[in-house]
């Protein structure tokens, strides 16, 4: 028992003590929205440690592949800042679960148990929250492949039409109003704005495409930079036939959501199975024991 008491006073007094000497640094951390963050002003601790430690220097590999993800999720804007606040969510999850873990075996009687699942779950949440983070990267560029087809056809018939490239997009934006929240019309209204604010139709379109940071998107803008300027049938007919490509692209998407699908539905239909099973076999081997 009192194992269990210093343990968790430990804990609180070190959060407690960390929290006082960073409150002031990471005053703004809970300005930081972002998917899935929710222990925003539970941060400054942790983010004291991963700057005490080196977090970045120590561990570069995990570090960089985090913030690749976070990258795509809140673009190229403070980056770093959203990265070390992802980190901190994890380890304050951790700490959490720490903390309860100690005071259920305090509240059991000394029983170890709770410390241990709180402590099997401090590890299992970060990893957690590091998955579900990658799976939103992968839905993101999933919606994007799927929508660059159709954006692409629209921009085909303006052009043939007689619309440039910029105002093709710009009508294209403007029918989608109420998909703002897609993520592909949501960089291409940051693009639009960026033209408006002074940019260049190919800076903007540069900056659309790293943020999207796909490679059917490079393609597309490298496609429009190569041939915007010549217009006529040799523009029309490059995009086209990336146009092709693109559908292609988006069936073998459409595919592997399908696949994913069912695959998600054999769990469910063995477990309706088994009940089935169940509930036929068992007055049968009533019956045979009477």
């Amino acid at each position: 028992m009192l194992g269990w008491i210093i343990l968790l006073s430990t804990l609180g007094v070190s959060w407690g003590l960390l929290y006082q000497k960073s409150a002031s640094s990471y005053k703004d951390c809970g300005e930081f929205q972002m998917d899935g963050l929710r222990l925003q002003k539970l941060a400054p601790p942790m983010l004291y440690l991963l700057d005490r430690v080196r977090f970045a220097g120590r561990f570069p590999i995990f570090f960089f592949k985090v913030q690749r993800s976070v990258q795509k999720m809140c673009g190229e804007r403070r980056v770093g800042d959203f990265t070390l606040i992802f980190l901190a969510e994890m380890l304050s999850y951790s700490w959490l679960l720490l903390t309860a873990g100690a005071l259920f075996s305090l509240l059991m009687g000394g029983d170890s148990a709770g410390f241990g699942i709180g402590a099997m779950l401090a590890v299992l949440i970060p990893a957690a929250l590091v998955t579900d983070l990658h799976r939103k990267v992968v839905r993101r560029e999933q919606e994007i492949i799927m929508e660059l087809p159709e954006l692409l056809n629209k921009i085909i018939l303006l052009v043939g039409a007689g619309e440039t490239v910029q105002k093709a997009i710009r009508h294209c934006l403007e029918r989608k109003r109420d998909q703002d929240n897609h993520p592909l019309y949501r960089e291409l209204l940051q693009m639009s704005r960026e033209m408006d604010s002074g940019y260049s139709f190919q800076q903007a379109l540069e900056s659309f495409s790293k943020r999207c940071g796909i490679q059917e998107v490079a393609a597309f803008t490298t496609a429009v930079l190569l041939n915007f300027r010549r217009g006529g049938s040799d523009f029309a007919l490059a995009l086209r036939d990336l146009s092709h490509s693109l559908w292609e692209k988006r069936k073998a998407v459409s595919r592997t959501r399908g696949e994913q699908a069912s695959s998600k539905l054999v769990f469910p239909m063995l477990l309706l199975f088994l009940i089935i099973v169940v509930l036929v076999g068992t007055p049968a081997f009533m019956a045979m024991s009477l």
